[in-house]
Parts: structure tokens; sequence; C-alpha cells
């Protein structure tokens, strides 16, 4: 067979077997080219929230395409993007106004970022420094880099990486020393924003904190004229619990970002929502105040249009009774695994559920990272271990039996790996 010719991301081509084909998906399942029926235990990176092609927003697509596909979004409006746009800031946590669109999470994040320090410069106003915290990922474009972790996602990327401040990430018992840390840097001056993933750090090892840091942060923010941006890409759309995880803090930000859940996955389609001060510090006679951004295919036609099919989802189906009910069979089957040497730190936060394989040596490049979700795939499950650290992020769809079943091959790979590891 001739060698693919796709690079396909975050794989190591030298250490990596063909891809298989997927030839169809339904629901919390993909199909692949040999027949085999594949569990997507991780909602293909985070995106599918209600399954695989979910038949009301599959019909709006179809419906979208007799009407619409691109449309310069400088020049013009369309229906699916202004009905969006209302529906999403009644959806979203209060306060926010307006809806800047884009194509993906990082570049929803890049947008957040260019807003505020927009509105500082366009304020007449000397503060330029981002704050983020530690083992933070915010995505792959430059700027999301920057704000991100530094390490082996960005290495060789360095030299074009803008300087950030960083704070300790709020480690269960030293949260104190998060907020200080950030008060401190704020007493600068120089602060434009924090930027945050809200309870839960993602790509950075599922790291969960509570809502009292998330608050605490947002006060010490406003005390001192900063902007909140709450990076909800990952968090955003059920996977903490709530529709956004910044709820559980009782926070708005000023800036939010999300992406993946915002058309069930359906679509690539990213928006990032501000306060009306945002807007306003960018709406001037003076055309130098524009906000400088876009890309081709801004608010694209038929992705707004399976974004608002999601949004009807929301408001028809009894979407957060499955999300308590998935996070309900997470609790149920972590507990089996809470007093077992073979892991480490247990842990939970709405549909997501992680726990640390006990190896002697952890982080991404992990060895059993690769072995564990080579030996899921024999199982019929697709997990995608951040080196050893296992976790769970489930469409809402997905069966009470697949969810044990997914729980038992964990159980199975983790007696396998480390009896490897240990021989």
């Amino acid at each position: 067979m001739t060698p693919s010719p796709v690079w396909h991301p975050f794989t190591q081509h030298a250490l990596e077997p063909p891809m298989k084909r997927i030839v169809a998906t339904e629901g919390a399942y993909l199909f692949d080219e040999d027949g085999n029926r594949i569990l997507d235990a991780i909602s293909s990176w985070w995106v599918i929230t209600h399954g695989h092609r979910h038949p009301g927003i599959m019909a709006a697509i179809r419906e979208a395409t007799e009407a619409y596909d691109q449309i310069i979004f400088a020049e013009f409006t369309h229906e699916p993007a202004e009905v969006l746009a209302e529906r999403l800031l009644a959806f979203a946590p209060s306060a926010l106004k307006h809806v800047f669109y884009s194509d993906s999470g990082s570049t929803a994040v890049e947008v957040a970022i260019k807003m505020a320090l927009g509105t500082f410069h366009n304020r007449g106003i000397a503060r330029d420094r981002i704050v983020v915290m530690e083992h933070g990922y915010h995505g792959d474009t430059i700027g999301a880099m920057s704000a991100g972790e530094r390490g082996v996602f960005n290495a060789p990327f360095e030299p074009l990486l803008f300087g950030v401040d960083r704070l300790p990430f709020p480690e269960a018992g030293c949260e104190q020393e998060t907020l200080d840390a950030f008060e401190a840097i704020c007493r600068s001056g120089k602060v434009a924003a924090i930027l945050v993933e809200p309870l839960v750090l993602g790509a950075g090892g599922m790291k969960f904190y509570g809502s009292a840091v998330l608050s605490a942060l947002k006060e010490i923010a406003g005390r001192y004229g900063c902007l909140f941006i709450a990076d909800e890409v990952m968090t955003g759309w059920g996977r903490t619990g709530t529709r956004f995880a910044c709820e559980q803090a009782g926070v708005t930000p000023d800036i939010l970002c999300t992406s993946k859940g915002l058309t069930g996955g359906a679509v690539p389609l990213a928006a990032t929502l501000c306060t009306a001060e945002i807007f306003e510090a960018h709406l001037s006679s003076d055309r130098r105040k524009t906000f400088f951004h876009s890309s081709s295919y801004t608010a694209n036609a038929i992705a707004c249009a399976a974004a608002v099919a999601n949004l009807r989802v929301w408001q028809a189906e009894p979407v957060e009774a499955r999300i308590a009910e998935l996070a309900a069979q997470h609790a149920h089957h972590l507990q089996r695994f809470e007093s077992d040497a073979r892991f480490v730190n247990a842990r939970q936060c709405g549909t997501i559920a992680a726990l640390d394989l006990a190896v002697p040596t952890g982080g991404y490049l992990a060895e059993a990272g690769p072995r564990m979700r080579r030996l899921f795939r024999q199982r019929g499950l697709l997990l995608r271990p951040l080196g050893n650290v296992i976790y769970l992020m489930p469409p809402y769809c997905t069966s009470a039996a697949d969810i044990a079943a997914a729980y038992d091959a964990i159980d199975d790979v983790a007696s396998i790996v480390l009896k490897e590891t240990a021989s």
C-alpha cells in the first residue's frame, strides 16, 4: 500500500502504524474500515457533546447548504449568525453583550488577547501584560502558545513567543499562594488581562481546582481594573456539569472563548463573547481603533446554522439530565480506584474523569501513554492518555454499559502496562 501523504496532528509518524480509516460515525461510536466499532470515550478531542451526527444538527446543516456557503463577514451579515449571536448570549453568563466569530478554539483565544490589549490601547492606558496559570494550554497559534505552558508542545517556536506572567497552579492547600501571586503582579498596574481555563486545565494534565479560586481571581482582577478572560473552549457546553464552568463560581468573565461543543462537534466554529465596554473601546470615528482581526471563514453560515441547531437541542432535549447521569456514572466507577495503589489522584469534574497511572516516569512523554492508547484501541475504546494521565470525556449519549466497559478496560490495561514496566 502506498503510504499516505497526510500529516496527522500530534502524531510521530516514525513510531505510529498507518492510520485506520473511519468510514462512519453514530452516537457514541466510530466505525473503522475493518468493521470495528470503537467507543469514542474522549468525544473526538472533546468536541462531540450530544453524540456523532445528531439528527437535528445534521438536518440544519443540510438545510443551510440549500441557501448558503461562505459569505464575506466584513461586508455582510446573515440570518444564522444573527440568530446564533442572540441565542448564544442568552445561553452564556450575563453581562456578555457582543459576539465575535472565528473558526477554532485557538483563534478564539487569539481574539480574546487582542481584544484585551486593544481595549487599553484604544483608551490610551499603558497596560500590556497577560497573566496566565501554570500548566495551562490555550491552543497552537502563536498568541495561544505564548499564553500556554512552555515545553515539548512549543519548544521549537520559543523565539516567536511573547512573555506572559505565570501564576502557580492552585494545588489543594496552596490556593492562597496563587491568589497572592496574582495580586502582587496586579500591583504593577501593567496587567491588561488574566486568561485561565476555569476549573479544569485540560491538556496540561486534567488538573482540577476549586470554584472559590476562580471567584477570588475574578475579584482581584476587578479590584485592579484588569480584564478576566475565561477560556471555556473545553470546559463549556456542560463538560464540568454546568453550561459553562464559570457559572459554578458565580463569575461572569469580561471575555469568554468558546468552540468545540458550540456546534455539538459537527463542524468547526468558535466565538469570543465580550462585554459592552470592550466593544465600545473599539467603537470610534477613528478607524485606527477598529478591531483588526478576521479569518476568511469568519461566521461560516453553515457552521452557524449547526450551532443554532445545537442550542435547540439544549432547549428541547434533557441534556442537563444526561450530563448529571453521566457524572453519576463516573462517580460510581471511580470509587473502585480511590484506594488502588496502581493509581494516583482519581478525580472528577462533571462529565470529566481522570486518574494518574503510578509509573516511575510521568509527564506528557511518558511511554505508558502510547502503550495504553494501543491497548485501549484493541479493546474497542478510543482513549488518548496524556502521558500517564488517563481521562474520560465521553459524549452525553454514552450508555451506562459502555461507561462500565470503559472502566473495566482501564482496570485491565493498567495491570498490563504496570507489569511490563516492572519487568
